[in-house]
């Protein structure tokens, strides 16, 4: 591969995201996740380090499955207390030109009406810099707080999923035409009504007339995320995503997912190369290896484990609490993240994983490599999974914040742009990633809107 690798900031906007216990760490500022000021200066470096966007994760609920109710999960600030990302979109675009913003949203608990306008409203304000992460929703406290009396099975999720999106397409590409706003002030007429078409969807689980009630948005269907590792899951991001994040912890693990979904894609009548693969990394660097090594220790001591296992009993559908710390962990089909099960049940086949070797690993980024070294290092290791795995970008976790951000925007991004991997700003020579939409910086110059082999364009 020759052409530039993509970075994504992976954050959350709560006190802790993947590294439960960090927030402890002397100098962190997660706190400051509810003010306004934090998160224009997160946008402004990652624009400064080329980041192509930052990637909000989400959730509904509380992780309250560990010990069986919710109280290490409000303690330790397991991603509670948590505010809403996409309000915090606009103050990020207000300071940054280029920068990209997904947002994390369910299919399960809101209506596709309701987010077609949202996303329609964020991508004009924007000029076109908006994606989707598209989710299910997995915590029963979700759906409890949402007036159902139990969360939906995986396959109803799904069910629903593929509808919901189905309604958004219909809304976001089909019921305006490109020239319906016409703004004709002598005629009286702002837009043609021959131009605007009710979409009529009847469906299983939604009846929508339309038609939308947003005009065409510079990308009129922002840039779709998807993360599914089930078999359900690759599915649906064979079929919808433009941007595919692969969870799974090794290489071995990425290059069959990679090629899985791939060969589903095709399946859907898409270009499987048109797909961009990210994986997540928790990058640890140090002017000095040294430096790095005692950065990554002093980031160890300061996870908290119970709170790592309230975490990934919600991602893992099961109370850990009730195990041994010595007993293995045992491959189960579950109904919230099944690629956290198979990260430690099937992506390494010759090891068996127990509950305290998970929680000594996830206390760091999770299921995500950790890459510890200089910036040489640290780059070494991205360019061989750009180069030689094939992934086109990394979601770049964080374990301080913004320490981890502003250490990879100072130290490994001139090294990034040493090597071409990522464009220099300041180098005439560097071709544009594209002008003006997130889907241009992924898709290239000229593809603001959906490619015509996507399932939405058929």
């Amino acid at each position: 591969m020759s052409d530039h690798l993509h970075l994504n900031l992976f954050t959350m906007a709560s006190v802790e995201h993947v590294s439960p216990g960090s927030w402890t760490y002397p100098g962190d500022r997660s706190p400051e996740y509810t003010d306004r000021e934090y998160w224009t200066e997160v946008a402004r470096t990652a624009e400064r380090g080329g980041f192509d966007a930052v990637f909000f994760a989400d959730v509904r609920g509380i992780y309250d499955v560990y010990g069986d109710d919710r109280e290490t999960a409000v303690e330790k600030a397991v991603q509670t207390p948590a505010s809403d990302p996409q309000l915090v979109v606009p103050a990020m675009a207000e300071v940054t030109d280029d920068l990209g913003f997904a947002v994390t949203r369910s299919t399960t608990y809101t209506h596709p009406y309701q987010l077609a306008r949202e996303f329609s409203t964020l991508d004009h304000l924007t000029d076109g810099r908006v994606a989707l992460n598209v989710v299910t929703s997995y915590l029963q406290s979700a759906a409890e707080n949402l007036g159902l009396d139990e969360r939906m099975d995986k396959e109803t999720r799904y069910d629903r999923a593929d509808e919901f999106l189905d309604v958004c397409y219909e809304l976001w590409e089909e019921s305006w035409d490109d020239d319906a706003v016409e703004i004709d002030r002598e005629a009286g007429r702002y837009t043609d009504p021959e131009k605007v078409s009710a979409i009529d969807h009847e469906g299983e689980h939604f009846s929508v007339p339309g038609p939308h009630g947003c005009e065409p948005s510079p990308q009129r269907t922002p840039v779709i995320y998807q993360a599914g590792s089930s078999d359900r899951g690759r599915e649906f991001a064979a079929a919808n995503a433009e941007g595919v994040f692969a969870s799974q912890p090794t290489e071995e693990g990425v290059r069959e997912y990679m090629t899985d979904v791939k060969s589903r894609a095709a399946d859907h009548g898409r270009d499987p190369e048109s797909l961009n693969f990210f994986i997540g990394v928790v990058p640890i660097v140090g002017e000095t290896e040294a430096a790095a090594e005692a950065k990554h220790e002093a980031y160890k001591a300061h996870v908290d484990v119970e709170a790592t296992l309230a975490l990934l009993s919600g991602f893992l559908d099961m109370d850990l609490s009730e195990l041994d710390p010595d007993q293995k962990v045992e491959h189960i089909e579950t109904d919230a993240i099944q690629g956290t099960m198979n990260a430690f049940t099937k992506a390494q086949p010759d090891r068996e994983w127990t509950v305290r070797e998970v929680a000594e690993f996830c206390g760091l980024g999770t299921t995500s490599p950790k890459i510890v070294g200089t910036p040489e290092q640290v780059v070494d290791e991205l360019e061989y999974w750009h180069e030689e795995v094939g992934v086109h970008g990394f979601n770049v976790k964080e374990v301080v914040r913004p320490d981890s951000l502003t250490d990879f925007v100072d130290l490994v991004v001139p090294e990034l742009r040493e090597r071409g991997l990522v464009p220099d700003p300041d180098d005439a020579g560097d071709a544009p990633r594209g002008d003006g939409t997130l889907r241009e910086r992924l898709l290239g110059p000229g593809q603001s809107g959906l490619r015509e082999d996507h399932p939405a364009k058929q």
